[in-house]
């Protein structure tokens, strides 16, 4: 791509760039930076359509940060977010709310709000001074309910549900948007592990279903065995990107999280899974070609 030229004096030219083929969300030459902090320089992105993408990288890399910019609540102070080819800065808020749906990270809900209301509020981008509510808003809001297996909670106070109950309860009021790219920052944040697999469950149906689904996750033993595509972060960069089977090796895993460990076949999935080295005894010593082999 040529360089764009700027001429002293007048704005940078503004002209989208060409569509990344099969990906509506992309974001090429990304500088991310909260006031002058930078956090990822040069970034370059595409999700693959119909994936379910997986961030996954070190704490304080830059994952929930892009995935900020990919939702358009973070404004790159370089480079570009483009969905369905055009500039996301571009977008009126409503029409991308018909497309995008994010669940941040610590979502709290009203206090006294029950799980009903709270889904409702998904079909605001329906909502206008002309467009009242309808059965069809009824129907999506009962529809997301029950795909998300909350719908026996509809009368019930959101703060009087479990962590695993309210995380899904977020995830029915991002469907009642109906759109077809759903993204979630560490959805399994504070979670027991029978409520992370819950979650996470969840977000395969979805995509199953058709979805584009992003989500940033902690856990790299969960995200290559629900991820389709994973993005390995390190120090505001992407190292690695790619099909969990290429990503999660002994010698990556090293690179990104500075971690010594095996990389197996899962026993129950067959998808990658990583086994941390155990710390060598006093008078034992351990190659690190045994540990980084991958087996």
């Amino acid at each position: 791509m040529a360089p764009h030229h700027r001429t002293k004096g007048r704005p940078p030219v503004t002209a989208s760039p060409p569509a990344v083929s099969g990906s509506r969300l992309a974001g090429v030459g990304l500088t991310l930076a909260y006031d002058r902090r930078v956090i990822a320089r040069d970034l370059d992105v595409a999700v693959p359509d119909r994936s379910f993408t997986v961030v996954v990288g070190p704490n304080a890399c830059g994952k929930s940060t892009l995935l900020r910019a990919l939702a358009r609540v973070l404004r790159p102070t370089a480079g570009t977010v483009t969905l369905d080819g055009e500039r996301i800065a571009s977008w009126p808020a409503r029409r991308l709310a018909r497309t995008l749906g994010l669940l941040p990270q610590s979502s709290v809900a009203p206090e006294g709000i029950t799980v009903a209301d709270l889904v409702a509020r998904g079909r605001y981008p329906d909502q206008g001074v002309l467009r009242q509510w309808t059965r069809e808003d009824e129907r999506v809001v009962a529809e997301s309910m029950d795909a998300t297996g909350v719908a026996s909670l509809a009368s019930r106070g959101v703060d009087e549900l479990s962590g695993g109950q309210r995380q899904r309860v977020w995830i029915a009021m991002a469907l009642a948007q109906q759109t077809s790219l759903l993204l979630l920052d560490e959805p399994t944040t504070f979670l027991d592990i029978a409520h992370q697999i819950e979650v996470l469950d969840l977000c395969a149906r979805l995509h199953a279903e058709g979805r584009t689904v992003v989500a940033v996750l902690h856990d790299l033993n969960q995200a290559a065995r629900y991820a389709t595509h994973l993005i390995a972060m390190r120090d505001g960069r992407i190292v690695a990107e790619g099909p969990p089977a290429e990503v999660v090796t002994a010698e990556r895993v090293g690179e990104v999280f500075g971690l010594r460990c095996r990389v197996m076949a899962d026993p129950e999935t067959g998808t990658p899974l990583v086994v941390p080295a155990a710390p060598a005894r006093a008078g034992t010593s351990v190659s690190s070609g045994d540990v980084a082999k991958v087996t």
